[in-house]
């Protein structure tokens, strides 16, 4: 009998808890889900919203996007606690940087994914996760080491127009998903704060919020990501016939 995919359901997938190893020597805890019995044919490392927040790897787009991606559109997804963020899967080591001393978290990230040899990455950052990407994840595109970029209700709030004005020349894809009532930064003002990098795609969603709460605006993101990242595999079933455990 076909099983309706809702915001709790965990789809299989190979589930594999990792540590990753920064360059000032912090270990990092995180979760990398893989699809069961085939080959990724897409990467995504996820980088969550804020933590002095309550902003976690768990928090629940990323936690749904690890509990899909992998059975419905062939997507490895790896996620992690920045450094000192706790969740059930344990505490990083470290202390808040305010999203400076993260570009180690987010290099350390990229190194994992690229050891195990999993296709090269697209970063999805969320929030206070898509600064550190704008911060710090320029030097991995220019190593091509990473595929894309996908920002999750961007704030640029601690991302300057100087520091945007450096994605100008990038030829990966960059799309921003601004919600329309985004508590931060609406669509309108988002156009113009991205003007010194008119290569990134402002995307405005009708009807979201900046914590993308409903299960209507979690498909959205999930379709945009899995398209994105492994063309033609969107839009995401709604139902299943697979065995499904809640997350």
């Amino acid at each position: 009998m076909s099983t309706e995919i809702r915001s709790n359901t965990e789809l299989p997938a190979q589930r594999t808890d990792v540590e990753l190893y920064t360059d000032d020597h912090l270990a990092l805890v995180g979760e990398l889900a893989e699809p069961l019995g085939r080959p990724a044919r897409g990467t995504i490392v996820t980088l969550h919203p804020l933590p002095t927040a309550q902003g976690f790897m768990d928090s629940h787009v990323l936690k749904k996007a690890a509990a899909r991606l992998p059975e419905l559109a062939d997507i490895a997804v790896l996620r992690f606690n920045f450094r000192s963020v706790s969740s059930p899967r344990g505490t990083s080591e470290g202390t808040f940087g305010d999203g400076v001393s993260e570009g180690f978290d987010l290099r350390a990230a990229i190194r994992e994914v690229t050891a195990r040899g999993l296709p090269t990455p697209w970063l999805v950052g969320w929030s206070f996760g898509t600064e550190v990407v704008l911060k710090h994840a320029l030097e991995h595109v220019a190593a091509g080491t990473v595929a894309g970029v996908v920002l999750l209700s961007p704030p640029l709030h601690r991302t300057s127009d100087e520091e945007l004005a450096r994605w100008a020349s990038v030829d990966v894809p960059l799309v921003a998903l601004v919600p329309e009532h985004d508590d931060f930064l609406r669509p309108d003002e988002a156009a113009r704060r991205f003007a010194p990098a008119p290569n990134v795609r402002v995307v405005p969603i009708e009807g979201a919020k900046h914590l993308w709460v409903g299960e209507r605006y979690v498909r959205i993101v999930l379709d945009t990501i899995a398209d994105l990242v492994v063309p033609g595999s969107a839009p995401l079933p709604t139902h299943t016939d697979l065995p499904v455990r809640s997350a």
